[in-house]
């Protein structure tokens, strides 16, 4: 909700849904360098082909506002922090809610876009946003317009992949490490389960722990401008004390516990957000020896 004030009145603006008592709401984390004193904040939340319907309510301290348009569009937008701070908006919708008028005391107008395409999932990041809003505009002959927006979030449910093989690989030092990780699959769902197993084939190096963590790494830009920012989302010792030849340790990783997007891929060309799982043993010298695996990860659920 915005106020404008100017020499003869102040304005109120309030974007609503039609449905907001009944539609379900989430609550988003920010990340750790967004500019804002709030670290969570809650949305509406619609999904690809939902309708969005609601009121824009203007309301004025009793004085009169006169008007040349008012209009409501619904925008979604990619936004990129680099140097530049770049945006792109991939989809906009406009609709004239009215022509010239005025109004004393409050104005509500309807708007409604109906089974609306959206193609991408919202999504803030370290270094990229996704955002879908609704932006209402007054416009006014000798006045500033009048402009507020409303967010809403947006996920979406995908299908489960018909080929979703097992992760089988070997890592080591020669004559010194030899180690076999298996993971039971290499696509997972937000609230799946990991289930995998560390076996020791050679080990003449004293290991001291071993940790498991998840990667999530944000990619923007392409070629020579292309920048990588990785975040650890979660990591914990799965073993602690030296393994021996022959002994194998389970892995077993509940992703349901974790703050997790789905794997994004070159959205609008703009950005990609990937997941990796990261296996690493430290020796008793600090010596850290790893082996870093993609997953992907998809939606089952809202």
């Amino acid at each position: 909700m915005l106020q404008f004030f100017g020499f003869s009145s102040t304005v109120t603006c309030n974007v609503t849904f039609d449905d907001a008592e009944s539609r379900k709401r989430v609550g988003i984390l920010k990340p750790a360098n967004a500019a804002s004193p709030v670290d969570r904040e809650t949305f509406y939340l619609f999904t690809s082909g939902d309708s969005i319907r609601g009121q824009i309510v203007f309301t004025t301290d009793g004085k009169r506002v006169e008007y040349t348009e008012v209009k409501c569009e619904l925008i979604g937008q990619v936004i990129v922090e680099n140097d530049s701070r770049e945006q792109l908006e991939f989809t906009s919708l406009s609709q004239t809610l009215s022509g010239p008028g005025s109004f004393e005391d409050t104005q509500v107008f309807d708007y409604a876009f109906e089974n609306v395409d959206k193609q991408y999932e919202s999504f803030w990041g370290t270094t990229a946003q996704l955002r879908y809003f609704i932006r209402a505009t007054m416009v006014r002959s000798y006045s500033p317009n009048i402009v507020e927006e409303q967010e809403f979030w947006v996920q979406n449910i995908t299908q489960e992949s018909e080929i979703n093989h097992s992760i089988k690989m070997e890592v080591g030092i020669e004559d010194c490490l030899h180690i076999e990780f298996e993971y039971n699959k290499a696509k997972y769902h937000l609230n799946d389960v990991v289930i995998g197993k560390v076996f020791f084939l050679l080990v003449k190096i004293k290991i001291r722990h071993m940790e498991l963590a998840i990667i999530r790494r944000e990619t923007t830009g392409q070629g020579a401008s292309m920048y990588n920012e990785s975040d650890t989302v979660a990591k914990f010792e799965i073993m602690d004390g030296a393994p021996i030849k022959g002994e194998s340790i389970p892995v077993r990783l509940f992703l349901g516990c974790f703050r997790l997007t789905p794997t994004y891929i070159h959205i609008c060309n703009k950005f990609s957000v990937k997941y990796f799982i990261n296996l690493v043993l430290v020796d008793d010298e600090d010596r850290r020896y790893y082996k870093q695996q993609e997953i992907f990860l998809w939606r089952k659920h809202l």
